[in-house]
């Protein structure tokens, strides 16, 4: 990172003599000198809710519409992150775990290689990077199906890095490591559910350093101890808060720990197995919105809310509705101004009223043979959803559904996309492709 010039120094300075309080409140919320609203930092958005309300962006989807393309130099399942003038994201590149850094405009700022990639066992759907980088506005931090942690500047430059696999022993997933890391202001957070010593963890941002693990082990049906999902941050009781859904159990942790505030529990009582967890759960408010089981099976898919608040089992007191003819199973919802957006399995749109469960209304996308495995974004009150076969449809949201437009890209798509700084992306298998905002 490039030093500040003395000028620079006293112009920072002066700023913060003005604005103490203005300061103090961005320390609060450890964003000193950061993020802005219109940047796109994690896997779902400055918010964890994969929307946002902050830009101008695309509303009709054409292929003369894209503002660029960008050969990747692998296949990843990553959503990129957006940051002020800069678009970071993980990738394979000749053969390792690497990092790559791209400008606005689409042009390669730096790449920077990490180590060894670990080859997918599931070659179409997935990759060696299928977690999400995420950034504070000062640093990245990215991991890999290798387990491999890594920090590093916004220049490229690597502050540290350790494998979780060789200090943690091996990942046993059936398939490939998919949780993205989350920050608070002090730790990086990582998830493991597997078949074998399941955990959350807080490593030091700084320093890479173990600050806390909290084991999470439960005895579930076949395959149902493996998780793809990512915590999500939210408040308890005025502290920061996590929570983890994984192991047919849904569980709060404190943030600064790992403490167990709450456990919910009770979602599979019939015992089925094969139920990873893929979604992540959603907060709204004072509830979760939690999926569980797989809407790509007849009569396998809820979901339910479940309150924030409590200690120790909630699992017979904390439920506030629950839903058995709806769900899914690999996109993750998304919440739009109080409302609850669900993109099922082979297309179909369902709008839910969080406090209620109720369905306010529930449209389908056109039908292909290809499912959605992309979680939606909304950008001011437009819905893109990506179809697996490349297909990226735009649909405007809220009272009512209309399809805008649908954009076929040429290459498979399974990663989230991504909306800031007044444009979309969507990463293929081969491109990160780019659509300018309106006006643009």
């Amino acid at each position: 990172m490039t030093a500040l010039t003395p000028r620079a120094y006293c112009v920072n300075f002066l700023r913060f003599c003005l604005s103490p309080t203005l300061h103090l409140a961005a320390v609060a919320c450890g964003l000193v000198g950061s993020l802005e609203a219109a940047d796109w930092p994690s896997w779902r958005g400055p918010k964890g809710n994969g929307s946002t309300l902050v830009g101008n962006y695309p509303v009709r989807l054409a292929t003369n519409d894209i503002a660029w393309k960008f050969a990747l130099p692998g296949k990843g399942g990553s959503t990129p992150v957006i940051l002020k003038d800069h678009i970071f994201l993980t990738t394979p590149s000749d053969g390792q775990d690497a990092v790559l850094a791209l400008s606005l405009s689409g042009s390669q700022t730096w790449l920077t290689k990490l180590g060894a990639e670990s080859q997918a066992k599931h070659r179409t759907l997935a990759s060696s990077c299928n977690a999400s980088p995420v950034t504070d506005g000062r640093s990245l931090f990215v991991y890999f199906r290798s387990g491999r942690l890594a920090s590093l500047s916004l220049d490229g430059s690597v502050r540290w890095q350790f494998s979780v696999v060789e200090r943690f022993g091996p990942e046993k997933l059936f398939w490939d490591q998919g949780s993205s890391p989350v920050l608070t202001e002090r730790h990086v957070i990582l998830s493991r559910m597997h078949q074998g010593e399941s955990w959350i963890a807080g490593f030091d941002k700084a320093t890479g350093e173990l600050r806390w693990q909290q084991k999470r082990n439960y005895t579930v049906p076949s395959e149902n101890d493996n998780a793809y999902t990512t915590p999500v941050l939210f408040e308890h009781k005025g502290r920061k808060a996590l929570l983890v859904w994984g192991a047919d159990h849904l569980t709060a942790h404190a943030a600064e720990d790992g403490s167990l505030l709450w456990s919910f529990g009770g979602v599979n009582p019939g015992g089925t197995a094969y139920w990873p967890a893929i979604a992540t759960p959603l907060v709204h408010a004072d509830l979760a919105v939690l999926p569980v089981g797989r809407d790509d099976r007849p009569g396998q898919a809820s979901l339910y809310g479940v309150r924030l608040d409590g200690s120790g089992d909630v699992s017979a007191t904390h439920q506030v509705w629950k839903r058995d003819d709806l769900g899914v199973f690999v996109t993750t919802p998304v919440e739009y101004k109080g409302r609850v957006y669900l993109l099922r399995h082979r297309g179909e749109v369902a709008c839910v009223d969080p406090a209620t469960g109720k369905t306010l209304w529930a449209e389908s996308l056109p039908k292909g043979t290809a499912s959605y495995y992309a979680s939606p974004v909304i950008a001011n009150g437009t819905l893109y959803a990506a179809r697996e076969d490349g297909v990226v449809f735009a649909a405007r949201v809220g009272n009512r559904f209309e399809l805008l437009s649908e954009n076929p890209l040429g290459e498979r798509v399974v990663a989230s996309p991504a909306v800031g700084q007044d444009r979309l992306l969507v990463r293929g298998d081969k491109h990160l492709f780019c659509f300018p905002g309106k006006g643009r």
